[in-house]
């Protein structure tokens, strides 16, 4: 029932391939691990989760500088195909895209040999990266009629050039007749596209927003959280970073926990586990933040039920 869906997998490529690989590779001492990152290298969120990948890997037995090296690249739209490249051809027992689609889909296509690991991947059925998952549901849809039940129409901010944007748009899609609400699918390629969307969809009442999981989002969130409150759009994020910055209410998987998983993973394969035998992992925990001081300016009186949920209240 969960709408942002946050993942932990193994894609197993040419799995014929990888065993030949990891046999010839097994009398090496050192292992190595390539880790690509879409987002600076400076980013705090970034850093913490390629501290708790350590950390958990660590934890395991594999300590950097004894049995393991982990290559990190930090990359942007300009050059993660690129980087994505240079860890393929290290050579590296197993790659991990940090960063959702965004880094899986590169990786994949710069080896079909290297065992990837990829988190944080909001839709991989969509994407190809697997073949089946349970259809997530309305959660964030049920969330923004709970926080605001006047609200009948919803802008869905969403990136239609990837699938993921469009397979987040499709399920919500999916259960809005059941709560009697009508969808607006909003593009956000670009700021402009994203002010003329919002502001063509506030002209008429009773509207709400979602935001789901894209990178562009994140760029364009300070722009995104200023239109919803210009316009008094009651709104549900996807990430918590929304919220503290003004967003009304985020509902999403932790984002560093996976990583922490990701390692259990990296160490089996590493060990000698098929990555085609490892199963797809959803995320255990969930969290809820919310912004009163938002709410306040919006003229919302949030639920008590919806603030003994939250696991966080910014006020």
């Amino acid at each position: 029932m969960m709408k942002r869906r946050e993942f932990i997998t193994l894609l197993g490529g040419a799995v014929a391939a990888w065993p030949l690989a990891a046999r010839a590779q097994q009398g090496q001492r050192v292992r190595r691990i390539g880790v690509l990152m879409y987002m600076p290298a400076d980013d705090a969120e970034g850093q913490a989760r390629l501290a708790a990948l350590s950390e958990a890997l660590q934890q395991l037995g594999w300590s950097e500088g004894r049995n393991l090296r982990i290559d990190t690249r930090w990359a942007n739209a300009d050059d993660i195909r690129r980087h994505a490249t240079e860890l393929a051809a290290l050579p590296a027992d197993v790659l991990v895209g940090g960063t959702g689609t965004a880094t899986a889909a590169p990786l994949l296509q710069a080896t079909r040999t290297v065992p990837i690991v990829f988190v944080t991947v909001i839709d991989p059925v969509g994407a190809g990266f697997v073949a089946s998952l349970a259809q997530p549901g309305g959660k964030w849809l049920e969330l923004l009629k709970e926080i605001a039940p006047s609200v009948t129409r919803v802008a869905v901010l969403r990136d239609p050039a990837v699938v993921s944007g469009i397979g987040q748009f499709g399920a919500i899609q999916a259960v809005a007749p059941s709560l009697g609400m009508e969808l607006s699918p909003v593009d956000v390629r670009d700021a402009s596209e994203i002010e003329r969307g919002v502001t063509a969809f506030a002209r008429r009442p009773n509207g709400g927003l979602i935001v789901t999981g894209t990178p562009l989002a994140f760029v364009h969130r300070d722009l995104i959280i200023s239109l919803a409150n210009q316009h008094r759009l009651p709104s549900v994020y996807w990430h918590r970073r929304f919220v503290p910055s003004g967003g009304l209410v985020s509902y999403g998987p932790d984002t560093i926990d996976p990583f922490r998983r990701a390692a259990g993973y990296v160490d089996r394969i590493l060990k000698g586990e098929k990555p085609a035998d490892l199963p797809v992992q959803a995320p255990t925990k969930y969290d809820l933040v919310v912004n009163l001081k938002t709410a306040k300016a919006l003229g919302l009186d949030l639920p008590a039920s919806v603030l003994a949920r939250a696991d966080e209240v910014i006020e």
